[in-house]
């Protein structure tokens, strides 16, 4: 069975907007380049959907835009050509090789698992707490951010239960931030 891990970048007090954090660098890309690569596809609510469409969707004219780095072109690339499903009740269809999830979340999600594969990763904010409160995250990773935001949402707020974590690795940035990556410690699902 493949493992879905949530990833996502915090600040110290919690705060998982985009834009909260620090600028992405060379290292930071790096990191997340990797973890994108250790997925056989993404799951994304309709929000991070289009919002990561957005940014990192190559142009239909083939090149990408002029703001992007040759530090960002593995990052884009990776999650451009990403096998994508987007779970929605709103989005009529997708695209961007994307695959529209409308069922039952616990039962596609499941399906999804049992497939053959390295792993599926799934990042945002609502759609990973909805996943978490069904059990169904085996793999948590927090780059948190050397920043104290003071506002915007908090990361997996609303939870149901308390999820009891375990420490698998860490990695330590010389921006000051750390990645945290945590295993649940019981089994939910």
């Amino acid at each position: 069975m493949r493992p879905l891990r949530y990833s996502i970048n915090i600040t110290l007090d919690g705060c998982c907007h985009h834009e909260a954090g620090l600028a992405p660098d060379e290292e930071s890309m790096r990191y997340w380049t990797a973890e994108m690569q250790r997925a056989d596809a993404l799951l994304f609510g309709r929000v991070t959907y289009e919002m990561m469409e957005s940014a990192w969707r190559k142009p239909a004219a083939g090149a990408w835009p002029d703001w992007m780095t040759e530090r960002d072109l593995p990052f884009a690339e990776s999650i451009d050509r990403a096998k994508k499903y987007v779970v929605s009740s709103t989005l009529s269809e997708v695209d961007w090789n994307a695959e529209l999830v409308r069922s039952d979340l616990a039962r596609a999600v499941q399906q999804l698992k049992h497939e053959p594969g390295k792993g599926l990763w799934v990042g945002g904010v609502t759609l990973p707490r909805a996943l978490a409160d069904l059990g169904l995250i085996d793999e948590y990773e927090f780059l948190v951010q050397p920043v104290v935001a003071g506002h915007g949402p908090t990361l997996l707020a609303g939870l149901r239960e308390r999820i009891q974590l375990e420490l698998i690795g860490r990695h330590d940035f010389r921006s000051g931030a750390v990645a945290l990556r945590y295993r649940p410690t019981r089994s939910r699902a």
